[in-house]
């Protein structure tokens, strides 16, 4: 009981973590920086060049890694921080409408950021590349002529939804606050719902941006904590391409890559466990691919909870490796055989081929229930001891004990 509390608080702090990760950090330590004036001597250097080097950085990146979201996001980015620097209040170019130029940017940036996330990746230069940079030129300019001809049209940004004395005194309208709010509440519930660190990103840049055009608002500049949102997207999307490289896509678990790496930093004394599902490849002729893709990823969710400190993989197909650092295999296997049973027991729906895509309109009673289907693992466990003290010996030690597990009639652990 106490070993499944310990597993749950250290899996909730896990995703605290991943959620908090990079995003949140860059955010702290860009709003840390600002309060305690640690940017203020190189305030004027920021202002000139900050967004530049973020914006030609992000292009390198998005460039090399074929992410061109990441280059329209900051492209986005840079465009509303120049606008707010020389349009807005005490800007070079600031021409009486500063209020109007700081409440459009708080309108149209998290817009964006919010449409850029749902587009699929076309590349820069191609026909829809280059039409959405169209579009976001096409923004400014808009505007610009907007304020020039029905410079009246901007006073709905300023609209009160709500009369109530303590709203006036927000360091924006409720216009801006309501599409804010709105698409960060979206955003937050796609991160805690999500593995996925571009999701996270988006996030953590929404805030930082709100963060900034609250900082323009009290007459400070936006251009750290835009710099900040800049290195955030930068940074989620780096973080991307290393769960592309070292995570399964299918089922979220590190991959063999990762596991490599963590033999290599192993100590001396550890337990791997090696399993497999049994008849996997039966399954799969028997009832399809997706329902294949299915047990993959139920079968990895039990091996998240495994206990003892397990750190499970998926090593390649329908095989897993769990690795027990610190542990011996007397003590591994009782946590294994929870982790077998947990799955032995675990039933799931399958779809009736003649299942029609959209429901009835009229459900008809007497049908028989939806078949159900369950699976089973066996598996291999071995540990370090003389004969075996490099983690290639031990992996083939529990390797060999999983062969021996399915000679035995699989469904079971053998050490």
């Amino acid at each position: 009981m106490g070993n499944n509390i310990t597993s749950t608080i250290i899996r909730l702090l896990r995703s605290l973590l991943a959620f908090f990760l990079p995003g949140g950090l860059v955010l702290l330590v860009t709003f840390l920086a600002i309060h305690f004036n640690l940017v203020a001597p190189w305030i004027d250097i920021i202002e000139k060049v900050g967004s530049y080097v973020i914006l030609a950085i992000g292009v390198i990146l998005g460039w090399i890694f074929h992410r061109s979201r990441l280059v329209f996001v900051i492209f986005i980015l840079f465009l509303s921080e120049r606008t707010l620097f020389y349009f807005g209040a005490g800007g070079s170019f600031a021409f009486a409408y500063d209020n109007s130029v700081l409440l459009t940017n708080g309108i149209l940036l998290p817009v964006n950021i919010a449409l850029f996330y749902l587009v699929r990746e076309r590349g820069l230069l191609t026909l829809g590349g280059i039409t959405r940079i169209i579009f976001i030129l096409l923004q400014p300019l808009t505007v610009y002529l907007l304020l020039r001809m029905q410079p009246d049209l901007f006073q709905h940004l300023s609209h009160q939804f709500i009369k109530y004395t303590q709203l006036e005194k927000l360091p924006l309208t409720q216009p801006v606050l309501l599409v804010y709010g709105i698409i960060l509440l979206v955003f937050f519930t796609g991160s805690v719902f999500s593995r996925g660190s571009i999701v996270r990103g988006f996030f953590w840049v929404l805030v930082s941006t709100l963060l900034a055009f609250i900082a323009k608002s009290n007459g400070q500049t936006p251009t750290v904590y835009f710099c900040g949102a800049g290195l955030i997207i930068i940074a989620s999307v780096i973080e991307a391409a290393y769960a592309m490289a070292f995570q399964d896509e299918l089922t979220g678990l590190p991959g063999r890559r990762s596991l490599n790496t963590a033999l290599q930093g192993f100590g001396r004394n550890y337990t791997i466990a090696m399993l497999d599902i049994d008849f996997f490849k039966k399954f799969n002729d028997r009832f399809g691919h997706d329902v294949g893709d299915q047990v993959l990823c139920m079968v990895a969710s039990h091996l998240r909870r495994v206990g003892g400190g397990g750190k499970p993989y998926r090593y390649g197909g329908e095989e897993f490796t769990i690795l027990f650092s610190g542990k011996s295999k007397e003590e591994a296997i009782p946590h294994l055989e929870r982790m077998r049973q947990s799955i032995e027991a675990a039933q799931f729906g399958l779809r009736n081929k003649n299942r029609p895509k959209k429901p009835p309109q009229k459900i008809k009673r007497g049908k028989t229930q939806p078949k159900t289907a369950s699976v089973t693992i066996s598996i291999g466990v071995a540990e370090t001891d003389s004969s075996h003290s490099k983690p290639t010996s031990v992996m083939k030690a529990a390797d060999q004990s999983l062969y021996k597990a399915k000679k035995r009639g699989r469904n079971c652990i053998v050490s």
